[in-house]
């Protein structure tokens, strides 16, 4: 949150003149943004200061964040080969304290004995370079409450697929993940919200993967012909052994049922293509 400084007053002290500088911090709005480099292909909700929609852009990744769903809309990031290293599982769960003081803040025992996972958005693998980078992937803004067969089983096996793009192939991703709608069983059964309704457990969880040649190429190098991944999975058990490509959709799909417009800096004759089709690779 960007903040403006008051300046305070100049007193004496034992004749001695010292200036006081008074940090008094008033909180500004945010206003949508896309100069991150997690919104390259745009800012899918125009997030900006609503409470429903509100945009933290970090260093890692870029979150919408619902604080009356207390989960994300969506979280935005780009992987490519310099986001992957050595660093360890850091495994420190942990409430976001950047958002404002009336939005219910999450903590990781809100999810305790609930039947699911605290799933993260941007996965702890993907931001393997340093230990801050990694450690920034388990604040509670960016998890959703996911039924364990999902988070362990496909999702999993989609988010390896994603890192051997890179790893193996030199590709650069754009990826956009996401949830939307209420109630999902988890290992204690169906669910609409936890923690005494402060958070809501999505019925649907959706991802959507920018596959690019190049590193930093930007949105202005996705063709007709660019490959991208979307994918729509039921928030439930009994998925852990299914396979992620056969819940591939289009990104059409995916908006029609969020609202969302997810490549918003592609070029609307590219989108319209893209968006249409279904991966098939």
């Amino acid at each position: 949150m960007k903040k403006s400084k008051i300046f305070g007053s100049v007193i004496s002290i034992t004749g001695t003149t010292v200036v006081l500088t008074l940090l008094n911090y008033l909180p500004k709005p945010i206003t949508a943004q896309t100069s991150s480099v997690h919104l390259t292909m745009g800012n899918p909700s125009s997030a900006g200061s609503s409470y429903s929609n509100y945009l933290l852009s970090k260093p890692q990744y870029a979150v919408s964040y619902n604080c009356y769903r207390g989960t994300p809309n969506w979280v935005s990031w780009q992987l490519n080969s310099s986001w992957l290293g050595n660093a360890p599982r850091q495994d420190d769960f942990r409430a976001d304290t950047t958002l404002p003081s009336g939005c219910y803040r999450v903590t990781s025992s809100d999810y305790t004995g609930s039947g699911f996972d605290r799933g993260h958005m941007t996965p702890s693998a993907d931001r393997t370079n340093t230990i801050a980078n990694n450690s920034a992937t388990f604040l509670m803004t960016n998890m959703i409450p996911q039924a364990p067969d999902n988070n362990q089983g496909l999702w999993a096996n989609l988010e390896n697929y994603c890192r051997d793009l890179v790893v193996n192939q030199g590709k650069e991703l754009y990826i956009i993940s996401g949830s939307y709608g209420a109630g999902g069983t988890g290992s204690n059964g169906t669910k609409t919200t936890i923690a005494n309704g402060n958070v809501t457990v999505p019925s649907r969880i959706w991802k959507v993967i920018v596959v690019l040649d190049r590193p930093n190429s930007g949105a202005s190098s996705v063709t007709t012909s660019t490959r991208v991944i979307a994918v729509n999975t039921p928030n439930t058990q009994g998925v852990r052994y299914a396979n992620w490509k056969d819940y591939r959709v289009s990104v059409d799909s995916i908006e029609l049922n969020t609202g969302y417009n997810l490549l918003s800096n592609v070029s609307t004759s590219v989108q319209s293509t893209i968006e249409a089709r279904v991966d098939t690779l």
